[in-house]
């Protein structure tokens, strides 16, 4: 039976990703600001770029993956230190390349933190301020409240502690590799070096929100559920708790790795016993809320709120009326659904929800069934093959007022503290930025060429080892399908892409070359 549901959860993934590299051969997912504006953009494939940055990519990238085979001779203790440091050098210079400035959300939850810091300002848990609409971001201003407190105010500051997140992640991505490929006996430093360059997260540290947070936290969470499998050690689910907890803290989509670590837990229940399976469970279920229980205490006992916090909050149904919408397949929806919150139901969580449910239910009525599937199918390809995680917008930023975007507000998203010879080649939708747009964007359809790869390896092969994470990205894939979508917002998922998509890669080139030792020898070990 578990060998079964093994086989079910891989078929989905594989389906699903089938669906990405079929529809990407004929549809392009852009997000370009510049060009665009805030809108989701998906346009006939472009073959002429399309098909040369692939080729592109892939000889570099077999030229990468040798050179990596020749460090199988050194130590880890070298060769790790050595790429992370690396890694870090390069982050830090990116972020003083392309000195963004916050925008958006970011500004607003680093002003919020300001005015709790020097002011003790809490106003804005008042009905009407933005942490009465939305508590849970209160998590990332209590974080950058406390940096303000503890170091200079300054951004480099922030975007510093995004950078040691960030490689955290890198390490974690490598070490969740090991666990899940264990029947490798090469070294693999390869994976470390394409997620120490990958270049989304490089660029995304100078996002001053929670998603550099929440990814590494829950990276590491998933890290820690696997050796507990393996290990069977308390402490191993303790600290993936912990980790878990912070991770949903900061970003309340812990529930889908929660859910996808049960599952995996219980998969494994005849090697784990029934008992232990029951209180890991346990473990995770009651760690998860803590800190937001803690948060929530604190305000209230310290007078800092009048009611308790999230109760006339913006309901959920608030992101599942945005998430039903066929003119922008679930992207935000221009200010409709907040008007609903805010200004038909007066910032009140009972009213607002019915409304929601209501406006829902018109939606799904009034649009016909050939609508809705269009609606769901471009949801789903514009948000995961879209692949920059909109880092055009969070990520390298531009000078607004030079900038002629048709976005809200008329200008560019994400000035510049100062301007330089490679901001300004990188203005608006300049050659050099729209070039660094389709590297990212080829290389995201290739990961899922070479994840394809390893999953029909897998079934074929009857092996699953890499379940956990396949449980994860349904799990976000089956979130986002009804939720509001940004391509940002999967980002936390890009860790396990990563892993997959390399050893993919790898099962390639071994097949290519004739490499001996690798995917039919592994697959003869017994587990």
């Amino acid at each position: 039976m578990s060998k079964v549901l093994h086989k079910s959860f891989y078929l989905i993934l594989l389906v699903f990703v089938a669906v990405f590299i079929a529809s990407s051969l004929l549809v392009r997912a852009q997000y370009n600001y510049a060009l665009y504006g805030d809108n989701p953009i998906l346009g006939m494939q472009q073959w002429s770029v399309f098909l040369p940055v692939i080729l592109l990519l892939l000889g570099p990238g077999a030229g990468l993956y040798a050179l990596c085979l020749k460090l199988n001779k050194y130590s880890p203790k070298v060769v790790i230190p050595i790429v992370l440091l690396s890694s870090l050098a390069i982050q830090i210079i990116v972020i003083f390349v392309f000195p963004r400035v916050p925008t958006d959300d970011s500004q607003t939850v680093l002003s919020l933190a300001m005015n709790m810091l020097y002011d003790q300002d809490y106003s804005s848990f008042e009905p009407g301020g933005y942490l009465h609409m939305f508590p849970f971001n209160y998590s990332i201003v209590l974080y950058l409240k406390t940096l303000l407190y503890l170091f200079p105010d300054n951004y480099l500051v922030i975007k510093l502690f995004n950078i040691l997140f960030s490689t955290l992640t890198t390490f974690m991505i490598y070490l969740i590799y090991k666990q899940v490929n264990d029947r490798s006996t090469e070294r693999d430093y390869g994976v470390l070096i394409f997620a120490a360059t990958y270049l989304p997260s490089l660029f995304l540290n100078n996002l001053i929100y929670n998603d550099v947070i929440a990814t590494a936290f829950l990276t590491s969470c998933l890290y820690f559920v696997l050796r507990f499998v393996r290990e069977k050690s308390w402490k191993t689910i303790v600290i993936a708790a912990v980790f878990l907890a912070m991770g949903n803290y900061f970003r309340s989509i812990g529930v889908i790795v929660l859910i996808a670590a049960i599952i995996y837990i219980l998969l494994n229940l005849r090697s784990i016993g029934m008992k232990k399976v029951v209180i890991s469970i346990g473990v995770l279920a009651m760690l998860f809320n803590v800190p937001t229980w803690t948060q929530n205490a604190v305000l209230q006992s310290s007078g800092a709120v009048s009611e308790p916090v999230g109760e006339n909050a913006a309901p959920v149904y608030m992101w599942l009326n945005m998430g039903i919408n066929l003119a922008r397949f679930g992207f935000w929806d221009n200010m409709e659904s907040y008007q609903i919150y805010q200004r038909q139901a007066n910032y009140s969580k009972a009213e607002s929800t019915a409304l929601f449910k209501q406006e829902i239910g018109n939606k799904l009525s009034e649009a016909s069934a050939s609508e809705l599937v269009q609606m769901y199918y471009k949801k789903i390809i514009w948000t995961w093959t879209e692949g920059t995680y909109q880092m055009d917008r969070y990520g390298i930023g531009n000078e607004s007022s030079m900038g002629a975007g048709r976005g809200r507000g008329g200008g560019i998203a994400g000035s510049y503290s100062y301007t330089n010879a490679i901001t300004e080649l990188l203005q608006g939708d300049s050659a050099y930025r729209t070039g660094l747009l389709w590297i990212v964007y080829v290389m995201n359809f290739l990961m899922y060429c070479f994840i394809f790869i390893r999953l029909v390896g897998g079934i074929r092969h009857k092996r699953y080892d890499e379940v956990s994470l396949i449980l994860v990205i349904l799990g976000f894939i089956g979130f986002y399908i009804l939720w509001e979508i940004k391509s940002r917002y999967i980002y936390p998922v890009y860790p396990l892409l990563v892993v997959l998509s390399y050893m993919g890669f790898k099962d390639t080139y071994d097949f290519i070359f004739h490499r001996k030792g690798t995917l039919e020898k592994y697959s003869q070990r017994k587990r």
